[in-house]
């Protein structure tokens, strides 16, 4: 089941007047007039925006590690856009990027193990990308884009969608030992993203928001290491995930969300134990 929140920036029933409008502008063109892409001529007509309402999935198939499935974020906007010129592309899809992250497996009172983003922890930067890592700036590059190639003679109308969600692995054993003894005993988890619709000039490189997201997802599980394998991990604290919001103003896109490194590759898997001096255990790629 999901509860799906919506926000109707244009009434449905008012897209098709402004497909005609569009397109009888589009025809008065000249060689004097050359027609440009602007905010007030893109329509967006509907997005919407939504956690799964089902709880986080616990998994303890392996004596190694343990995983956790969260619910999907998902994404989706229906966008009018006028003709492209001549010797123009336009890409119009979904940007995100990581605001805030918390992420500690502790292990009793040993100490415990976190994925960090140094630079954004240390508050140098205000966001990092969450692209794949190949498509950016965008999130993705199957139904999170749409290329429009000109010239075109009339409106397109198009639609691009996204989710997203997390499925990590946790070892039962201390991440720094060469023992194979579960010490696990908590997960906590909270991070935030802002997820940006925009249209983007690839010749240009100009830039139009057409709307931003912000949600979050978090996720709190209490482990008894000594309990048999299958029956150790519970969630605890709340087990639906806040929906998203869907703002009624845009946000500026920090440069740090465009282009490399992604929040995978800048992140850092450090041991910090109860005692002794922080260590690194996984570098940034």
């Amino acid at each position: 089941m999901c509860i799906l929140v919506r926000y109707h920036l244009v009434p449905p029933s008012l897209v098709l007047l402004t497909l005609l409008l569009a397109s009888t502008m589009g025809c008065i063109q000249s060689i004097a007039c050359k027609p440009r892409i602007r905010r007030e001529n893109i329509v967006v007509y509907e997005v919407s925006a939504s956690i799964d309402q089902c709880p986080t999935v616990i998994e303890e198939n392996s004596p190694i590690v343990l995983r956790y499935k969260t619910p999907y974020f998902r994404a989706s906007a229906g966008i009018v856009m006028p003709p492209v010129p001549r010797n123009e592309t336009w890409v119009v899809g979904w940007i995100q990027a990581c605001t805030q992250m918390e992420f500690y497996n502790t292990y009793g009172d040993i100490g415990m193990s976190s994925w960090e983003l140094p630079e954004l922890r240390e508050g140098r930067v205000k966001a990092i990308s969450d692209s794949d890592g190949v498509s950016y700036p965008w999130y993705g590059n199957t139904t999170e884009t749409v290329t429009l190639t000109g010239p075109t003679s009339k409106p397109s109308r198009l639609t691009v969608s996204m989710n997203d969600n997390f499925y990590p692995s946790v070892t039962w054993a201390v991440p720094i030992s060469n023992s194979n003894t579960a010490m696990l005993s908590h997960i906590t988890r909270d991070q935030s993203f802002i997820t940006w619709l925009v249209a983007i000039n690839s010749v240009t490189k100009e830039r139009i928001v057409l709307q931003t997201v912000r949600w979050r997802m978090r996720v709190d599980i209490a482990v008894d290491p000594d309990m048999p394998l299958g029956s150790r991990a519970s969630l605890v604290g709340r087990t639906h995930q806040e929906q998203p919001h869907i703002l009624n103003y845009q946000e500026p896109i920090p440069s740090n969300a465009l282009g490399r490194p992604n929040a995978n590759d800048a992140q850092v898997l450090m041991w910090r134990p109860r005692r002794g001096a922080p260590l690194v255990v996984i570098p940034p790629k």
